[in-house]
């Protein structure tokens, strides 16, 4: 069944691959961003111009705007992906973080919950809000089998993390005080297309790509669970549309690695693929200073949402990572006026 849904950080990484799904699978989308640094259009213009799509420039702190919008298309979902999302830039300015991240969502609960208010009983069962969170919020694994759960006690170590689970509380306190039918999820790494080049993978890749340096935190031994995005966006549909309402879902791809053995393994694909005029990539790896704070694993147990949702992620780790290189070295058209215009790949997150 089709929804009428409002996806909000629709233009980023996440929301985008989102977005393009949820077209292409006949759902009615209006899509909120405002379009910050890391917001890109160009990420969308596969459902340009298409009848069941609808871009809208805002700020997710509007009540006003967000309450016309519901109201406007009589939409019966809301998927809140809008979100500050960078470790290392909340490091430098945490301010931003807040006020997106836990005010913004803060703004957004009391436009949807004043909407639901208004649905007749049928639409009112029916309304889901679905809040996108991290697996940044559970804190610090040890290097050892265990897994974030979805009862994981939240311990985060960043000011990214920490207004994201700010956040995470407040869309629980909404749906347990005032009754807003709420499902939440909580991801790990995401990676591929369209990927905003700050993060590990698309930095790499395109660092590599040029001959430059590739830095990596401390001995590039912190391990992250990888999971392609668009897996993820696969997941987030199941959740919004069949997730029990007040149940929290974990997504993740079961593909731990230590950040070094990605980085050097997007230098074996990228030698063969693009070889160097001289030597390996692998020599391009400089360790530096390891970032403030820096977690040491992140790892997932999906099993809750795989047995009740039958998901499990479609990529491996190997196929995804040889796909998303391909995909960036044939869609220069995409990164390249980001290299040149708002970010050159400079170190973020320095400060103590």
């Amino acid at each position: 069944m089709s929804r009428r849904l409002l996806i909000t950080g629709g233009a980023g990484f996440i929301g985008s691959a989102v977005v393009r799904r949820l077209v292409a699978r006949g759902h009615h989308v209006v899509n909120l961003d405002k379009l910050t640094y890391s917001g890109n259009l160009n990420s969308l213009r596969d459902v340009e111009g298409i009848e069941n799509y609808r871009f809208v420039e805002g700020d997710i702190a509007d009540e006003t705007r967000v309450s016309a919008l519901l109201a406007e298309h009589q939409l019966d979902g809301i998927m809140h992906l809008a979100a500050e999302s960078h470790v290392d830039r909340s490091i430098d300015g945490p301010a931003a973080f807040i006020e997106t991240n836990v005010v913004g969502t803060f703004h957004l609960l009391q436009a949807a919950l004043g909407y639901w208010r208004t649905l007749g009983r049928e639409a009112a069962e029916n309304f889901r809000f679905h809040h996108v969170s991290t697996d940044e919020v559970f804190g610090d694994l040890p290097f050892d089998d265990s897994l974030f759960r979805e009862d994981t006690p939240y311990a985060p170590s960043s000011p990214y993390s920490a207004s994201k689970a700010a956040s995470d509380h407040l869309v629980r306190a909404w749906h347990h005080t005032y009754g807003l039918p709420a499902v939440f999820s909580n991801c790990s790494n995401n990676y591929g297309p369209f990927h905003f080049p700050e993060k590990l993978i698309p930095l790499v890749i395109l660092n590599a790509l040029e001959g430059r340096e590739l830095p990596v935190y401390g001995k590039g031994e912190n391990v992250r669970d990888w999971l392609h995005v668009e897996d993820h966006a696969e997941a987030l549909e199941l959740i919004l549309t069949r997730g029990r309402v007040g149940e929290s879902y974990n997504v993740g791809g079961s593909a731990e690695r230590t950040n070094l053995q990605v980085v050097e393994a997007i230098c074996d694909l990228l030698d063969a693929r693009a070889p160097l005029p001289e030597g390996q990539r692998r020599s391009l790896i400089r360790f530096v200073t390891d970032r403030p704070g820096h977690d040491r694993r992140y790892a997932i147990d999906s099993s809750k949402l795989q047995g009740e949702l039958g998901w499990a992620p479609r990529h491996s780790f190997e196929e995804g990572l040889a796909e998303t290189i391909d995909w960036y070295l044939a869609n220069d058209w995409w990164w390249r006026p980001i290299r040149e215009g708002c970010y050159s790949g400079e170190r973020l997150g320095t400060a103590a």
